[in-house]
C-alpha cells in the first residue's frame, strides 16, 4: 500500500492534534514528568531533538503499535482526566504519548510534537517571536524535567523548546529503537533554517542535489543535528512541519511490520542521501513519522 506524504499530511488536522496536545499538557503541570538524564548530566546541546511527544486518540493502541515496533515500554502517568504514557528504551524514556479524545464530527489527525534543546527557553522564546514565530503554549516548568514552551515557527511549523533541569542527552550512536534524526519540510527551507539558526545557534551546511530542492544540514557542536529541506513541488496543500526518525536495522522489514499492524507507508523505503534507508509512515491513528538505517560506519559529524 503506498500513498504520497505530501498529499495526505494536512496542515489543518496536524495543528489542530498539536493543539490539542498543548491543552492537555497546560492541564499536566502537577505530572512527575522523567528527567531526561539520571542522574543529571552538565551537557547542553543547543538545537538537539531531545524528546517528542505524541497526541492520540487511543493511548493503549499507541502502545501496542510501537512497543511492538521498536521495543518500548511504557509507565503510565494519569493526573485528572488526562492519560500519559512514558515511552522507554532500554529503561530510558525517549517520550511521551498523551490521549485526547477526538470530538464527533471533527476530522483531526493524531502528530508527534518534537522538542528542540535549549540553555534558556525564556531568551530563546523571546528572540522566537521577535523573529516572527506564535506562541501556543507559554512557558511551563515541569519539577524534574525542566522549562518548556510550544512554538510554530513563521511558516506555521509547530515545534516545542525544552531546557532540561537534568542536561540534555549526551551525543552518542542511537540504539535501534531511539529517535536518530529530525527534519524540517519547509516552503523555503533557506529562510527557515535563518530562523532556526538565529535562535539555536546553528551552523548551516548545503547538502548537494539533483532535485532542484534546497537540502541544509543544520549543526552544532560540530555534530549534525536535523536538515532543513524544499518541499517537492506539486502540492496545492503543501506546510512546512517537523519529521522524526526512528534508527532501525531493516527499513523495509519495519515498513510490513507497519502495514501488519495497520499503519500506512507513506514513503516506501528508499536510499538516503547519507547511503542508507529511510521510510515515512503513519501509525494506526495517523501520525506520520520516518525510520532511518545507520551503520556504524555513518558519520553525523559536521560536514567541512
Amino acid at each position: 500500500m503506498k500513498c504520497t506524504y505530501r498529499r495526505r499530511y494536512g496542515l489543518p488536522s496536524l495543528l489542530a492534534s498539536v493543539l490539542f496536545l498543548v491543552s492537555a499538557l497546560a492541564h499536566a503541570a502537577d505530572f512527575q514528568l522523567p528527567a531526561l538524564n539520571s542522574p543529571a548530566s552538565a551537557e547542553r546541546h543547543a538545537g538537539k531533538m531531545v524528546w517528542a511527544d505524541l497526541i492520540t486518540p487511543d493511548l493503549a493502541a499507541a502502545e501496542k503499535f510501537y512497543g511492538g515496533l521498536f521495543g518500548w515500554t511504557f509507565q503510565s502517568i494519569r493526573a485528572g482526566d488526562v492519560n500519559y504514557a512514558v515511552a522507554m528504551l532500554d529503561g530510558r524514556p525517549i517520550g511521551g504519548i498523551v490521549e485526547k479524545a477526538i470530538p464527533a464530527g471533527q476530522h483531526q489527525q493524531s502528530a508527534w510534537l518534537t522538542f528542540l534543546a535549549t540553555s534558556n527557553v525564556d531568551d530563546t522564546k523571546k528572540l522566537a517571536v521577535s523573529h516572527g514565530a506564535k506562541v501556543l503554549d507559554d512557558i511551563k516548568s515541569y519539577p524534574m524535567r525542566g522549562r518548556q514552551c510550544v512554538l510554530s515557527d513563521p511558516e506555521g511549523a509547530v515545534f516545542a523548546l525544552l531546557a532540561s533541569s537534568s542536561g540534555d542527552t549526551p551525543d552518542y550512536l542511537p540504539a535501534a529503537g531511539d529517535w536518530i534524526w529530525t527534519s524540517l519540510h519547509a516552503k523555503d527551507a533557506g529562510t527557515e533554517a535563518a530562523f532556526y539558526q538565529n535562535l539555536l545557534g546553528y551552523d548551516v551546511f548545503d547538502l548537494p542535489s539533483d532535485d532542484g530542492l534546497e537540502h541544509l544540514i543544520l549543526s552544532t557542536d560540530n555534530y549534525a543535528r536535523a536538515s532543513a529541506n524544499d518541499l517537492e513541488r506539486g502540492s496545492a496543500r503543501r506546510h512546512s512541519h517537523w519529521l522524526n526518525f526512528v534508527r532501525v536495522n531493516n527499513a523495509a522489514e519495519t515498513a510490513a511490520k507497519v502495514l501488519a499492524m495497520g499503519g500506512r507507508v507513506l514513503v516506501e523505503p528508499r536510499v538516503d542521501r547519507h547511503g542508507g534507508m529511510l521510510a515515512v509512515f503513519a501509525d494506526p491513528a495517523g501520525a506520520p513519522f520516518g525510520v532511518m538505517e545507520w551503520s556504524e560506519s555513518d558519520t553525523k559529524a559536521e560536514p567541512q
